[in-house]
């Protein structure tokens, strides 16, 4: 892999970055399919528009993204041929280096992502039954804060 290059999403990218989260959908059998891949596409554009999302580049290609508003990691999605790269993990730590806080949600059945953030210093804060997200899925809460000295 080339050198990864993280940058800030332009509307050009709404395609990739919605293809990346369809992936993500469509390859996990525990995740029900409530949009159509045309109305991810959409979500993209919607959550770049409003300046959220970072993407990561390897060999000039989109291969993940995050999207953050504040203190709230609302996604962050690396495309499955990606995976392993440490490109997730650069993500976060570029969400990470803009504030002393982050706050995300990951689903209860996503045991991986649950790992990969206990890894980078999250703490789980709140379970739920998933009443209060589109999918229905019982999920959780993390948070990490700065260390300070």
């Amino acid at each position: 892999m080339t050198a990864l290059v993280l940058r800030a999403a332009r509307s050009t990218d709404a395609g990739k970055v919605g293809a990346i989260l369809s992936e993500f959908i469509d390859t996990t059998p525990w995740m029900p399919r409530i949009h159509t891949r045309a109305e991810d596409i959409g979500f993209a554009a919607n959550m770049i528009d409003r300046g959220w999302v970072t993407v990561a580049e390897a060999n000039a290609q989109v291969a993940g993204f995050s999207a953050q508003e504040g203190t709230e990691l609302h996604a962050l999605y690396v495309a499955e041929a990606a995976r392993g790269k440490g490109i997730g993990a650069a993500l976060l730590q570029a969400a990470m280096a803009q504030t002393d806080q982050l706050t995300l949600w990951t689903f209860q059945a996503n045991t991986r992502a649950q790992a990969f953030y206990a890894r980078q210093g999250f703490t789980e804060m709140e379970h739920t039954d998933g009443a209060r997200n589109d999918e229905g899925l019982p999920d959780i809460r993390f948070e990490w804060q700065r260390e300070t000295a």
